[in-house]
C-alpha cells in the first residue's frame, strides 16, 4: 500500500523524494511525510491528507537542504490519518527517522517496554516504535545498518523499513519482511522504493531485495545482507520501460491511458511467445513437462480483478485440457484446509505481485507440496520469486487503482497457460492450438475497433450518473465479465452494483428488478452457446417485462437481443471463451465516465490502494 522513497546521491533530496511520491500516490494513502539529513541534523515535515499538502507545508516551512532523505505516504492502520500518525516518525532526540509500510504485530508490547524505561511516545503508530528501537540500538553499536538488523529480529509481522540517522549522514538504511522494497542504483547516487516507478526517471538499474534482507545504500553503491548480517545473494535487472510510460500521455487520467493502452498490452502478452510457424513456446515457464503432465487439478488463486480473470481461466482450463480447475479467493485459500499435493498446479495471479493474501496463498501451497505458477506484471517483485515459475504480462506500468489493462493480460496469460496444458498433455491438436492462437492474434485488433465505438458508451454513462444501483448478468464466460463489471463500478463510482449469473435471477436477484433500474446484460455468441443465448435472451424480455432498462452487450451480427435492447452495445465476434477480451472494454469505460460524471477521483478511488500488502 503505503509509497516509500530513500535518496542518497548528489541531487537535492527533498526534489527526489517528492518526485517519486507523486509516481506512489496511485497505491493509495491518507498522509504523507518527508525527512531529510542536513546541516549536521535531521528536519522533518508532514501533514494527513494529499501530498499537496505536504508541499504547500513546504512552501511555508522550507527544510534545509541536503542529499539524503527518505519519504513517505501513508496508509493509515494504527491510528487515523493525522499529522502526529503521518510518517516518518523519530526518536525523542529527533536523531533518527524511520517510515513503515505493513503491520507490526508485537508493538503493543514493544511500546510498554519503550515505556518503561522512559520513552516518549507521541502517536498512535505502530511505526514509531521502531524509531525508538533504533535509536537504542544505534547508541551501543553505532552503526545504522546494524541497529536495523537487531531490531527486525525483534519484529513480528509484515514490513518494510527504511531509516536514517543523524550521524550517517550518507548512509540510508531499509530491511523488508512480506513487503515489497526494491533499490535503484545510479551514478553516484541509490535509490529505495516500493516501486520502482519512483526512480524511472533516474535510473533503469535495480536490485530486488529478498525476504528478511537489510539493505545499507551509500552514493558509491549498495550493501545488502540477511537479518544475521551475512552476505546475501541479489539479482539485478533492467526495467523494460522508461519514466514516459508512467506519465498521463495528455490523458485526463491514468486510467483512461491504461484503457487505450490495452490493444497494445494484449499484442505484448503475445510478443515471443508464438513461433514463425504460429506455435506456442512458453520456454520462460521452467517447470518441467513431466510435472505439468502429471498434474490431476489446477487451483488458481488471486484477489478481486485477478479472481475474475482466474474464473474465466477455469473455462479454459477445463475446455482445452480437461483438467480440473478449482478458482478460489486468496483471502480464504489457507484457512479453509484445501486439499493439495504435488500433483496440483497452483496458478496464484497478481498484478503487483506483493499482494498479501495471495503471497500468503501460494506459500501454504508450496508447503503442501504443489507446484507454483506466477502469472505477474511486475519483474522483481515477490510472488514471481517464490513461485516456482512465472508468467509476465507485459502490460507497462499500470497506474490507477482500478485495474484495466492489467485484467486484458491476465486473461491472455491464461488462456496461454490453457493451451500449453493442452499442448503438453496431448488433450488438443496442433492445428487446433494454432487456430485459437491465430485468434488470440488478432485480439488486439478487435480490441481496438471496441474502443473506437466507446462514444455512445459514455453519453449512457452520463445519463445514468444520478442512478443509486446498476445490475449485471452474464452467463459462461460472460458471469466473470458481469462481475468485473460490478466492481470497476463500485470502485470508481461508489454505487451498489452487482454481478449475477443470469440462470439465477430467477431464483433471488429478479426481486431486485424495478421500473427504470439499469440492467447491463453480457450475451453469449449465438454461434458458440447457442442454447445460453436463447436463454440469456429470455432473461431479457423478463427484466424488460419489469420495466427495467436493458443496456445489451452483444456480437455484432447478433439480432434476437435487438427487439429487447434499450440500449445496444456491440462487440466484434470473437470465439466463445476469448470474448471477454472484448466485452470487458466497454464496462470498464461506462465505470470510468460514470465515476467521471458523478465527480469522483478516478485514479484514486476512495478506502483503496493499489497494492495490498497486509492481509
Amino acid at each position: 500500500m503505503c509509497g516509500i522513497v530513500g535518496y542518497v546521491g548528489g541531487q537535492s533530496a527533498l526534489d527526489v523524494v517528492i518526485a517519486g511520491l507523486k509516481r506512489l500516490e496511485y497505491r493509495g494513502y491518507d498522509s504523507a511525510g518527508v525527512a531529510v539529513l542536513a546541516d549536521g541534523g535531521l528536519a522533518s515535515a508532514k501533514k494527513a491528507g494529499k501530498l499537496v499538502n505536504l508541499e504547500k507545508a513546504l512552501v511555508e516551512g522550507p527544510l534545509p537542504s541536503g542529499n539524503t532523505g527518505i519519504g513517505h505516504t501513508r496508509w493509515a492502520t494504527h491510528g487515523g490519518p493525522t499529522d502526529a500518525n503521518a510518517h516518518p516518525h523519530a526518536d525523542n532526540a529527533g536523531r533518527v527517522a524511520v517510515v513503515h509500510n505493513g503491520i507490526i504485530e508485537n508493538f503493543a508490547a514493544l511500546r510498554a517496554e519503550l515505556t518503561d524505561r522512559g520513552h516518549d511516545l507521541l502517536s498512535e503508530t505502530d511505526t514509531e516504535v521502531v524509531a525508538h528501537l533504533l535509536a537504542e540500538a544505534f547508541s551501543s553499536c553505532g552503526e545504522l545498518a546494524e541497529s536495523m538488523r537487531q531490531v527486525c529480529g525483534r519484529l513480528e509481522g509484515a514490513f518494510t523499513l527504511v531509516a536514517v540517522h543523524a550521524d550517517e549522514p550518507d548512509v540510508v538504511v531499509g530491511a523488508r519482511r512480506n513487503s515489497p522494497l526494491v533499490v535503484g542504483v545510479g551514478d553516484g547516487e541509490s535509490f529505495l522504493a516500493s516501486d520502482v516507478a519512483a526512480f524511472i526517471a533516474h535510473t533503469r538499474s535495480a536490485i530486488e531485495l529478498g525476504q528478511d534482507q537489510v539493505v545499507e545504500l551509500r552514493r558509491d553503491g549498495v550493501t545488502v545482507t540477511d537479518f544475521d548480517g551475512a552476505p546475501a545473494d541479489v539479482r539485478a535487472y533492467h526495467i523494460d520501460w522508461d519514466a514516459s510510460a508512467a506519465e498521463k500521455g495528455g490523458y485526463d487520467y491514468f486510467m483512461l491511458k491504461e484503457i487505450a493502452e490495452q490493444p497494445k498490452a494484449v499484442a505484448d502478452t503475445l510478443l515471443g511467445r508464438i513461433d514463425a510457424e504460429g506455435s506456442l513456446t512458453l520456454d520462460e515457464v521452467r517447470i518441467p513437462s513431466r510435472v505439468l503432465r502429471a498434474a490431476d487439478k489446477v487451483v488458481v488463486v488471486a484477489c478481486g480483478t485477478a479472481f475474475h480473470a482466474g474464473l474465466i481461466a477455469k473455462y479454459a482450463i477445463e475446455h482445452w485440457t480437461r483438467v480440473p480447475c478449482e478458482v478460489e479467493l486468496a483471502s480464504e485459500f489457507r484457512y479453509r484446509d484445501p486439499i493439495l499435493n504435488t500433483r496440483t498446479l497452483v496458478i496464484a495471479i497478481s498484478q503487483s505481485g506483493e499482494t498479501m493474501d495471495t503471497l500468503m496463498a501460494l506459500r501454504h501451497a508450496r508447503d503442501q507440496g504443489a507446484t507454483v505458477l506466477a502469472i505477474c506484471n511486475t519483474n522483481g517483485s515477490t510472488i514471481p520469486r517464490e513461485s516456482d515459475a512465472v508468467l509476465y504480462t507485459h502490460a507497462g506500468p499500470e497506474v490507477a487503482v482500478a485495474s484495466t489493462k492489467a485484467f486484458l493480460t491476465q486473461l491472455v496469460a491464461c488462456y496461454l497457460v490453457a493451451l500449453y496444458l493442452g499442448q503438453l498433455r496431448g488433450t488438443k491438436f496442433g492445428d487446433e492450438i494454432r487456430a485459437v492462437i491465430r485468434d488470440l492474434s488478432r485480439i488486439s485488433h478487435e480490441v481496438e475497433r471496441v474502443l473506437e465505438t466507446m462514444e455512445p458508451v459514455r453519453e449512457l454513462a452520463r445519463s445514468l450518473a444520478d442512478k443509486r444501483t446498476v445490475l449485471f448478468l452474464g452467463r459462461h464466460v460472460g458471469h466473470p465479465v458481469a462481475l468485473e463489471g460490478a466492481l470497476k463500478l463500485k470502485e470508481l463510482a461508489y454505487m451498489h452494483a452487482e454481478g449475477f449469473a443470469a440462470g439465477e435471477l430467477k431464483h433471488g436477484p429478479i426481486a431486485l428488478i424495478e421500473e427504470d433500474l439499469p440492467v447491463v446484460i453480457v450475451v453469449p455468441s449465438p454461434r458458440g452457446r447457442s442454447v445460453l443465448h436463447d436463454k440469456i435472451v429470455s432473461n431479457i424480455q423478463e427484466i424488460r417485462a419489469r420495466g427495467a432498462r436493458t443496456i445489451v452487450i452483444a456480437e455484432e451480427g447478433d439480432e434476437a437481443v435487438v427487439p429487447y435492447a434499450d440500449h445496444l452495445i456491440r462487440v466484434p465476434v470473437t470465439p466463445t471463451l476469448l470474448q471477454p477480451l472484448v466485452s470487458t472494454v466497454p464496462l470498464q469505460v461506462f465505470a470510468c465516465e460514470l465515476a467521471t460524471a458523478r465527480g469522483n477521483e478516478v485514479d484514486q478511488p476512495r478506502n483503496l490502494a493499489k497494492s495490498v500488502t497486509v492481509e
